[in-house]
Order: structure tokens, then C-alpha cells, then sequence
């Protein structure tokens, strides 16, 4: 074995990992050849390739899991803080199909909870939405909606079965302002089942509100799995 190569050998076993993970050769899931295997397969050390799938790992493209193996990670999809992102258009970034199903839609008097929520009178009418958005066949992101029907009336027959509750709105209302809030929670039995996660796995939660001149329009709580998605802001210096 010829370890002067190792340097130059480094990079060519890199490139080429790198490579079929992004070009979709290796999805998210498949589970990398052994250190052992790749170092026959190049005719390096085993610390050469160590240290590959080492960088792999902290540029997030693989996971390395304790006598199992070394695996693609789902890629983490990016949306700006301060955007009404399209969650559609975030799954199709990553090269997955998208779809959603609604597991829940009803009209109803607000509780205290859901007062608090939208800024709303007790016993106000809302409509309430709740559906996944998958980005293949992985649960990508849980979505729970309040939606005011004093602000929007035609929620009350909207068909969100075929139309997600996000875009339907932003084709109907035009809001004013929005509020973000960001934070992170682990996950419930109740959230872990939806998203076919374990119990106690560490997600991010978007909550989001707008209102339009009428008043209040939705409050929406996006949950993620805490590895599949990322929140990204760009500043610039104030001027002087």
C-alpha cells in the first residue's frame, strides 16, 4: 500500500463520495461502503478514509452511526426568517416530490387557546387546519393552522383538501404584517407519530402570524425534524 498517496487519494475519495451523494446516486438513507471495504477499494489506510467520511460527516452529507455504518443524511432544506416561505418550493429544492394530505379541517368557536393565538375574542369563529407535508415518502414538516373567519370568510368552504391552507391564503388575503417566532421543542407522542419520528427527538417550530386592514388572518405552527431543515437570515451593515 502506498501511503505517499494518500494526500492526492484523499481528495479523489472525497469527490467522488460527494459526488454520488449529490448527484442522487446514493439518496438519502443509502448506507456508505465500510472503511475497511473503501480502503481495499482504494488501496489506502483505513485512516485515510476515516478521515473522509469524517469531513463528509461535518459538512452534514453523511451520518455516522455506531457499529452500523456511515449513511446519507436527508438533505436540510433553507428558508430566510423573515419570509412567507412556500413549503412545496422548499421540498422541490431538494429534488423530492412533494405532497401533502390534511388530517384534520373543521369550523368551530375559538377556545382560550386559540384566542391567545390569533388575538382573537373568546368564541370567535376559526377554521382549523392540520396537515403533513411530505418531501417523498418522509413526513417533511407538520403544519397546524388557526384561520379567522372574521377576517376570512371564505375559509369557511375552502377546499383544502386539494389546496394547501399556506398558498390559498396567500392567493386570497393580502396581509399587512407578520410576526415570526422561532424555537425548539422535543417531540410529542402526538407530533412523533405525524412525523414518523421518535418520541422526544429534538424539532424546530415556526409559528407565524399576520394580520391584514381587517384584522387578524392565520396562526400557523410549522414543526420539523430538527435534522431537516435550517432558518436563514442575511444582514447588511446599517448605514453610517
Amino acid at each position: 500500500m502506498n501511503q505517499s498517496r494518500d494526500p492526492t487519494l484523499h481528495q479523489r475519495i472525497l469527490g467522488e463520495i460527494e459526488g454520488r451523494i449529490v448527484s442522487g446516486e446514493w439518496p438519502p438513507g443509502h448506507r456508505i461502503p465500510f472503511e475497511v471495504d473503501l480502503a481495499t477499494q482504494y488501496d489506502v489506510s483505513r485512516m485515510t478514509v476515516n478521515k473522509v467520511l469524517t469531513q463528509l460527516a461535518k459538512a452534514g452529507l453523511i451520518e455516522r452511526r455506531k457499529k452500523s455504518g456511515s449513511f446519507v443524511t436527508q438533505p436540510q432544506a433553507q428558508s430566510a426568517v423573515l419570509e412567507i416561505h412556500d413549503i412545496k418550493a422548499e421540498v422541490q429544492s431538494l429534488n423530492l416530490p412533494y405532497s401533502y394530505a390534511v388530517s384534520k379541517t373543521a369550523s368551530r368557536k375559538a377556545k382560550a387557546e386559540d384566542s391567545r393565538r390569533l388575538e382573537l375574542p373568546v368564541a370567535s369563529s376559526v377554521v382549523e387546519v392540520v396537515c403533513i407535508h411530505n418531501a417523498g415518502t418522509r413526513p417533511f414538516c407538520l403544519e397546524e393552522r388557526l384561520i379567522s373567519l372574521a377576517t376570512v370568510p371564505e375559509a369557511a368552504d375552502a377546499d383544502f383538501l386539494t389546496v394547501a391552507p399556506g398558498p390559498w391564503l396567500l392567493n386570497q388575503v393580502p396581509w399587512s404584517t407578520a410576526e415570526h417566532r422561532i424555537h425548539a421543542v422535543s417531540a410529542n407522542a402526538e407530533v412523533a407519530a405525524a412525523l414518523d419520528i421518535a418520541r422526544n427527538t429534538a424539532c424546530l417550530v415556526v409559528e407565524r402570524r399576520t394580520w391584514s386592514g381587517a384584522g387578524p388572518v392565520t396562526h400557523v405552527r410549522f414543526t420539523y425534524p430538527g435534522d431537516r431543515h435550517a432558518l436563514v437570515a442575511r444582514f447588511t451593515p446599517a448605514s453610517q
